[in-house]
């Protein structure tokens, strides 16, 4: 790429490419690149002036040699572009504006007065005939009020006045269309599918390949745990395929030769061979752009309050307008009142403000499904968690050993792993890995090993019989009893911990203490969530009552329930809610599931079960719990916006009605006013919620030294 440093300071650089244009794919690939390199802190590129400013961290020579290797054909073969350009929609919109206000300036400057009056009276007949339509269907609404303000302003022969009408009614809705499509597509972007290389399988193996290269009728091999990069039909090879994420099949579907995949789903077991039926780009966005439209039949209560109240203020601005007309007999100030409605801003600023929380939450790895289970967090005073998974890290481990018997303990500890070894459930796995931490060799010296559902292992070692089990197990069902004297000991057990009781020859030797780790943030973040409003903090969990009492207090919730099944999980969520409460549930397992559908807004930890994730209406991240936090600031975030949305557009429309009664403002100005105030809260509605602001360290220095003459680091054949 051949570029000139235009200017530099310590950790940015701003470069003006050496070619006469850049094309709108040239600067989407170009950005698209430069963000994906390890050195960039962000990166933009301005097609029009061909300049890229660049924030980077590290190197400097690092940075140059990068932009120099660069080349167009490179970036096509390793870059994925979405099928739908936010830059190409930026400058669809920017022409049609550009257009539209010149075709404007020339018909006032050119067009002799009788062209100007036939090409306002031309461009009246799309409004009335929207204005009948309303009339047709007995409805009023604003196209109704927008067709008579321009029909009475051509019939006193006011061409000027409906002329401009006309035209800031049409930029008006030129604006809105554009600025729910960039929100729709800020989202769908957020959420997209972003896979850079696949195993591309070749007559000499398989290669890593970057997506951008692989093209239909390519076959492509996807392993266990990985995703489907591309549409496809299985050609070799059987998976069972995590599908929730398009079809919403909430168990893994199976998926043999001449099977149809999708790109975005995750191949859960086995290994197969697709056939590449679409290129990279060309029906993932499309998808998601589908699903966010879906979510809209989600809205909030406040969206929906916004729109019903918008149809409900209609017919009382046309009240307002005939009113005004029989107090002053004067038709300017009534049409005055007929170029404002409410309408407009309420009905597009609401969904605006939500999708924008929603595109918020995207980038914190939060999905949410709905604008109304963002409602749902921030009106929401009560918290149910499941316990493992969730409170804790899923991932059980031995917290202490106690022996009893004379035993030692290292020697029980061998002597549950050799049995444990053979049954990967979660418990056994912590010895086992207990086992190996310590660096304990357990050859196998047992004789047949008894695995018993739900109870535990029953076996023989040198000639003792050996149990490992539940204390139902060995202390009921085996019959087995303490050593004597050491009855104290045994009712000393840590009881926040839950115990793999061992037994030699009908005597308890050992009790192996076995903990879930608790998240180490649990604490605070239920400290964090009590600031922000929620008033009742649960735990639910099949522990037994024992453990469950000594992690509630060491996490201090405000209640528990020990021993609970998945129906007592769904049956206490849907008690609290006919008490009256606001409820959301976090959990991660299959038997969470029907709590997460009962409660007003289900919250799925992402690495949890599938079947979980598709049930809930909200999924976070595994890492930290803290984005609880981070969701309820941004629900309440968003209803506050919500408000100042209502108090804006009812203050300031009706305040514009007021002058208009009163002859302050004339037609012409009420209509400018009144779509610059939807326009501007809608732009509003767009940006940043408070409670979404980042702050980025600053780096401080002066530039280094840079090549004002530029630097030429490719041929320019090779762009």
């Amino acid at each position: 790429m051949r570029a000139t440093i235009v200017h530099e300071s310590r950790g940015r650089m701003r470069l003006r490419l050496r070619q006469n244009t850049m094309t709108l794919r040239q600067a989407d690939l170009l950005e698209t690149w430069l963000k994906g390199q390890p050195w960039t802190r962000e990166a933009v590129v301005h097609e029009r002036t061909r300049s890229v400013i660049v924030t980077y961290e590290g190197d400097r020579k690092t940075v140059l040699s990068a932009l120099g290797a660069f080349t167009w054909a490179g970036a096509e073969a390793s870059v994925t572009l979405p099928g739908h350009s936010p830059r190409e929609l930026n400058r669809e919109f920017q022409e049609k504006l550009a257009g539209k206000v010149l075709m404007k300036g020339a018909s006032a400057l050119f067009l002799p007065v009788p062209l100007r009056v036939a090409r306002v009276v031309w461009h009246m007949v799309p409004f009335l005939r929207k204005g009948l339509r309303c009339l047709g269907r007995r409805r009023i609404k604003v196209e109704l009020l927008d067709a008579l303000s321009i029909g009475i302003s051509v019939g006193r022969r006011d061409f000027g006045t409906a002329g401009m009408v006309m035209f800031l009614l049409e930029i008006g809705e030129l604006l809105e269309d554009w600025t729910r499509k960039k929100s729709v597509a800020d989202l769908a972007e957020s959420l997209s599918l972003h896979v850079d290389r696949v195993w591309l399988k070749t007559e000499s193996g398989e290669v890593l390949t970057p997506i951008g290269q692989v093209k239909p009728g390519d076959l492509v091999v996807v392993r266990a745990g990985g995703v489907i990069p591309l549409d496809g039909v299985v050609m070799e090879g059987e998976v069972t395929v995590n599908q929730a994420s398009l079809t919403g099949e909430s168990v893994p579907a199976a998926k043999r030769p001449g099977g149809a995949v999708y790109a975005g789903t995750v191949v859960e077991e086995g290994e197969c061979t697709l056939e590449v039926r679409q290129a990279s780009g060309q029906g993932r966005y499309d998808q998601i752009v589908e699903l966010i439209q879906q979510s809209e039949q989600m809205k909030s209560a406040a969206e929906a309050k916004a729109s019903s109240l918008a149809d409900q203020l209609v017919p009382y601005t046309f009240a307002g307008s005939l009113l005004s007309l029989a107090l002053t007999r004067n038709v300017s100030r009534a049409l005055s009142v007929l170029m404002v409605d409410f309408s407009c801003a309420l009905k597009l600023a609401m969904p605006l403000a939500v999708l924008s929380a929603m595109r918020e939450a995207g980038r914190d790895h939060i999905t949410v499904k709905g604008g109304k289970f963002l409602e749902a967090v921030a009106e929401a005073d009560t918290i149910v968690f499941d316990k493992t998974g969730t409170l804790t890290h899923a991932c059980p481990r031995v917290a202490e050993i106690v022996p009893f018997h004379g035993e030692e303990e290292t020697e029980m500890l061998r002597l549950a792993a050799c049995l444990e070894e053979h049954f990967p459930h979660s418990m056994a796995n912590a010895v086992v890995e207990e086992a190996r931490r310590r660096g304990l060799c357990h050859e196998e010296r047992h004789a047949k090993v008894e695995y018993l559902v739900a109870h535990g292992i029953a076996s023989s070692v040198d000639g003792e019989q050996v149990r490992i089990g539940s204390a139902h197990f060995i202390f009921e069902d085996e019959k087995c009893v303490i050593p004597e004297g050491e009855q104290a000991k045994f009712d000393a057990l840590p009881p926040e911990y839950s115990h793999l009781y061992l037994a030699i020859d009908g005597v308890l030797s050992a009790v192996l203490c076995i903990c879930d780790p608790l998240r180490e943030e649990a604490k605070e973040v239920l400290s964090a969530l009590r600031s922000l409003g929620v008033q009742n903090a649960v735990m639910l969990t099949g522990d037994s009552p024992r453990t469950a009492a000594a992690i509630a207090r060491e996490l201090g919730v405000d209640d528990f329930r020990a021993g609970v099944l998945p129906a007592d999980k769904a049956d206490y969520v849907a008690a609290l809610r006919r008490e009256g409460r606001t409820v959301l549930m976090v959990g991660d397992g299959i038997y969470d599931s029907p709590a997460l559908s009962e409660a007003d807004a289900g919250i799925a930890i992402s690495d949890g079960a599938a079947i979980a994730r598709e049930i809930a209406d909200i999924t976070i991240a595994a890492d930290s719990l803290w984005e609880l936090v981070r969701l309820r600031q941004l629900a309440m975030a968003l209803m506050n916006r919500i408000q100042a949305n209502y108090r804006f557009v009812i203050g300031f429309n009706g305040a514009l009605i007021g002058l208009g009664v009163t002859g302050i403002l004339s037609p012409a100005a009420s209509a400018m006013l009144h779509n610059l105030s939807t326009l501007g809260v809608s732009l509003h509605s767009m940006s940043t919620l408070p409670a979404a602001l980042r702050t980025a360290a600053v780096k401080n220095g002066c530039g280094a030294a840079a090549d004002r003459e530029g630097f030429i680091a490719s041929p320019p054949s090779a762009e």
